[in-house]
């Protein structure tokens, strides 16, 4: 399994490597060209799209965790929970819904105008959100989860004695939150805003209808535009170091967090009443209705509209439906066999990272994947790719690029993005599966391979079950790497509703976005009831 490990690490450094060689053959001429017409503009966009959402997303997610950690007010349990769906919602969705809601002449602008008593849009409109500022706002409705995840596992473990000390030394509750609470939670805030501009980094279909060219749309425009995957490397080089960064910055929040140890005693939220806690509720509530219930309920509303104009979903939308269904089985599969294969490898093997460079150097590159955006893994892959469907009509006679035409890249390409979600999780997992178990089983006369099937497999079926579904989802919304390597003339639902929203017609590829959603909710669910069960809500 040794060999695999690495087959697994060097199948995930390929694209970067390819990326540096297109970037180097393509020359100054293009370095030229790039740094006085796309670059700046480019570069400019997203420093400020990513300043942007750290500072939006960052204080949504700490808001909201010590608002439901801190306080008990009316509908705290369920917004506990439901804070997390907006992530089920794909940020092209989202950009894609308020784009036809905040339309001049769409239902929130009109209804507006006939409240204020204004007769058409050239009497009133709202500033259209096509810019910076409302990509920014739209990204944080939708990644602001991800630093409310850390943040409020950090503030529900925190020592409560910390915060008595403070308040006995005359401290109030909004200083000890920023000199106390806040200090302590920096490496959570760190690792969840590292994770929100990871996602902003990846997207393109919400960048690019909101008028913003970020780094990602000008790698995409470059290649299927301009044709120039030299130019597009060279910008994805530039992209890498963004990346970089932020890795550097998860890793740095993720070895300096620190839980309250077992037995202390923890924050418990105290109890607010009348006007103070009803406003705590609708406050709290506001990003989980912007970033989930409105894009839904519209959603729902033109899927309605379009089934009574179309009594049976056309043939379009169900071969785009069984096209992603194939494409997301095939990558959790394939993902949770590399995944299971390899944590169980390291498990048998006994070797603990800290004994290990190698495993730890592998596992890292294994994981890489998932930090790297799906458009760069894309244009990485695309020259061994060729090379190996020259190989395959040379060597085996088989013509007509296979790994193109049957998806085969495709498949590769998203399993080695999605699967470090599999790898960490039954990594973990294994982790949490006392040695004694394995020797009880071994003194039983159980060789390795009955001990994983009876011990090991078992344990670690919640983990491979949840880590599986968010594999499944996250491979159905998947945008980037279908738009760019999906066969010809095969469409999956994220390509239906980007094609859709091309032409102007939301509401054409409204049921396509319905049924993404629906898959991306059913895993928030498990993780959600898994977070409700470890801190015993």
């Amino acid at each position: 399994m040794a060999p695999g490990a690495i087959l697994v690490a060097l199948l995930a450094v390929t694209p970067l490597l390819s990326l540096l060689w297109l970037a180097l053959d393509g020359g100054v001429a293009h370095w030229t060209n790039l740094l006085r017409y796309v670059l700046p503009q480019a570069t400019f966009n997203t420093l400020l799209l990513l300043l942007g959402v750290a500072l939006l997303a960052g204080a949504i997610g700490v808001g909201c965790a010590w608002a439901v950690s801190a306080f008990q007010f009316p509908g705290r349990r369920l917004l506990t929970w439901g804070l997390l769906l907006p992530l089920a919602m794909p940020t092209y969705i989202v950009a894609f819904s308020w784009l036809d809601l905040l339309h001049p002449i769409g239902p929130l602008q009109s209804a507006l105008r006939l409240l204020l008593g204004y007769d058409g849009p050239r009497q009133f409109r709202l500033p259209d959100i096509r810019s910076v500022g409302g990509a920014i706002v739209l990204f944080s409705l939708v990644l602001y989860p991800y630093v409310y995840l850390t943040m409020r596992a950090m503030f529900i473990s925190q020592p409560a004695h910390l915060l008595e000390a403070a308040r006995t030394l005359g401290e109030n509750g909004r200083t000890t939150f920023w000199r106390v609470v806040l200090p302590l939670a920096r490496p959570a805030l760190a690792v969840g805003i590292s994770l929100a501009l990871l996602e902003t980094l990846n997207d393109l279909g919400a960048s690019e209808f909101l008028g913003v060219q970020t780094l990602t749309v000008a790698v995409y425009t470059t290649w299927i535009t301009r044709s120039d995957i030299a130019a597009a490397a060279q910008i994805a080089c530039m992209m890498l170091g963004f990346i970089f960064l932020l890795l550097t910055l998860e890793m740095y929040g993720r070895r300096r967090q620190r839980y309250a140890g077992r037995g202390l005693r923890t924050l418990q939220p105290q109890p607010l009443h009348g006007a103070r806690a009803w406003l705590l509720t609708a406050v709290t509530a506001l990003p989980l209705l912007l970033g989930f219930v409105v894009p839904l309920l519209h959603l729902i509303g033109q899927s309605i509209k379009r089934l009574e104009s179309q009594t049976l979903p056309s043939g379009e939308l169900l071969s785009a439906l069984s096209n992603t269904l194939i494409l997301a089985l095939s990558v959790t599969l394939l993902a949770v066999a590399i995944s299971l294969a390899l944590a169980w490898y390291a498990r048998i093997r006994a070797l603990a990272p800290a004994s290990s460079p190698l495993r730890r150097l592998s596992l890292r590159l294994a994981s890489l994947g998932y930090a790297v955006p799906g458009t760069i893994l894309a244009i990485g892959f695309m020259p061994p790719a060729l090379y190996a469907d020259r190989w395959l009509a040379d060597v085996l006679e088989i013509r007509g690029l296979p790994l193109f035409s049957c998806g085969l890249l495709l498949v590769l390409c998203c399993t080695l993005r999605f699967q470090t979600i599999t790898l960490g999780a039954l990594d973990a997992g294994l982790a949490r599966i006392p040695p004694s178990l394995e020797q009880a089983a071994r003194s039983l006369g159980a060789n390795e391979r009955a001990t994983f099937w009876r011990v090991h497999l078992p344990l670690l079926r919640p983990a491979l079950i949840g880590s599986a579904l968010l594999v499944f989802a996250d491979t159905m919304k998947e945008l980037p790497i279908t738009l760019l390597l999906r066969p010809v003339n095969v469409e999956t639902l994220a390509t239906l509703l980007y094609a859709e929203a091309a032409r102007g017609s939301y509401e054409d590829g409204a049921i396509a976005a319905l049924l993404i959603v629906l898959a991306g909710t059913l895993p928030m669910a498990l993780l959600v009831r898994n977070q409700l069960k470890q801190v015993g809500e």
